[in-house]
């Protein structure tokens, strides 16, 4: 018979108190509306700052992440697995995808990240402690600087092409500051509506021959589709900007924005305080701001759509 081993009531809770205890892994969900370098940027710059908080991936963090490739029902699927698997926090990257994931729980933690206007979106009812289970970081645009931007670049600008989708909220908020800036800058804005990435291409050429150059603001749709947008300035000779600086390398003369690393990162730092217990109500929205801004040039894909940049711009690039 072996040996019976007593514990008395002192050494069973020393025992049990010795033993090692694991901390539970938190856990973000990550939902983007289509995957390009802005917003891929966006999403490495939450994961940066959450890591430089003590949250890490595959370490003391569980990181799940799906992108809706541009299309709203997907995000809406999305938003209703995310919801079913209950992370600690859901960061919501774009308008869309943060309309989607808001329109299904009230409960679970949501960030949106690059969303222009939070508030005209109907994310959260006013930026200072906006209350419920909703905060995050907006990119809203200083249109005014991008429309001067473009004639310090050409030179003699009266009408500007705009190209947007009409059904997504942050593009209409967009369209209509350009237009009031527009209006004060003595330009006149000429609308060509992409309801679809398939779309963006003829909404370029239907600009062709009425506008002195064409931009394409912070618009998820047609920054999936720039290519295209491109194509059709070189051809015509139409001068291109954009609202976001990684639109550059892909063909854009210009463009005056924001490193959405930072503003992913910024967004990052929100998650991080609400995964220490803070509530997102009680969390002001932040706003990008100016210091994150940078005015990139590409010299080459000015020589192809035929403007020659003047020194002075060229002077002033990042």
């Amino acid at each position: 018979m072996k040996p019976l081993l007593l514990l008395s009531a002192a050494g069973l809770a020393f025992a049990f108190s010795a033993a090692p205890v694991m901390a539970e892994n938190k856990s973000v969900a990550i939902t983007q509306i289509v995957e390009h370098p802005a917003l891929d940027a966006a999403r490495k710059g939450v994961q940066d700052a959450l890591a430089a908080d003590g949250f890490t991936v595959g370490d003391t963090l569980d990181w799940t992440y799906e992108s809706a490739q541009g299309n709203g029902a997907t995000a809406a699927q999305i938003a209703n697995k995310f919801v079913g698997e209950e992370p600690d926090v859901i960061v919501a990257i774009a308008t869309p995808s943060a309309q989607a994931v808001v329109a299904k729980t009230s409960d679970i933690p949501i960030v949106f990240s690059a969303v222009t206007d939070p508030i005209a979106a109907k994310l959260v009812p006013q930026a200072e402690k906006p209350g419920g289970n909703v905060t995050g970081v907006s990119d809203l645009t200083p249109v005014g600087l991008h429309l001067s931007m473009i004639d310090d670049a050409v030179g003699g600008v009266e009408k500007i092409g705009v190209i947007y989708n009409p059904g997504e909220a942050n593009s209409q908020v967009l369209v209509d500051l350009a237009k009031s800036e527009a209006a004060q800058l003595g330009y006149e804005i000429v609308e060509a509506g992409a309801p679809r990435s398939a779309d963006v291409k003829a909404a370029a050429e239907s600009l062709v021959g009425k506008v002195d150059a064409i931009y394409v603001p912070t618009d998820n749709t047609v920054v999936s589709a720039f290519e295209s947008v491109v194509r059709v300035g070189e051809q015509a000779k139409l001068p291109v900007f954009a609202g976001d600086t990684d639109s550059v390398s892909r063909g854009a003369i210009a463009a005056l924005g924001f490193d959405y690393y930072q503003v992913g990162y910024k967004t990052g730092e929100v998650v991080a305080r609400i995964l220490k217990g803070e509530n997102p109500g009680d969390i002001d929205v932040q706003y990008a701001s100016l210091g994150m801004m940078s005015l990139v040039v590409n010299k080459e894909a000015a020589e192809k759509m035929g403007v020659e940049l003047p020194e002075e711009f060229l002077a002033k690039a990042q």
